[in-house]
């Protein structure tokens, strides 16, 4: 059963990422369609897949980090105009029974991100 799941780390603090708003859209040419919106858990992690079973189609999809928000909850000091405020990250589903996980690693400076598993 395919499913699609995330992580994010606060690189900065070396702690995980709790209280991170993640939106998740589904991409049509230029058009996109919210499928959901969450926040990770203490553990930097959301408590169900963002996708999974049936939900899980091939397409395009973006995942938005809302990273200036949770930084500035959490006491980082950051300019008016933030060098990273929202992280996009766009990806595709070629497969929908494989698993796709898409972790973050956060800084306020810096991002990465890969396929993981």
């Amino acid at each position: 059963m395919g499913r699609l799941t995330t992580h994010v780390l606060d690189t900065a603090s070396g702690r995980p990422a709790a209280g991170l708003r993640i939106d998740l859209y589904r991409r049509d040419g230029e058009a996109r369609a919210q499928i959901l919106s969450v926040t990770t858990n203490d553990d930097g992690r959301v408590d169900a897949p963002l996708m999974q079973g049936d939900d899980m189609a091939a397409g395009r999809y973006e995942i938005v980090f809302h990273a200036a928000a949770y930084l500035r909850a959490g006491g980082t000091a950051l300019p008016e105009v933030p060098f990273l405020d929202e992280i996009v990250i766009a990806f595709g589903i070629d497969n929908p029974d494989q698993h796709y996980h898409v972790p973050l690693l956060l800084s306020p400076y810096g991002y990465s991100t890969y396929r993981g598993s």
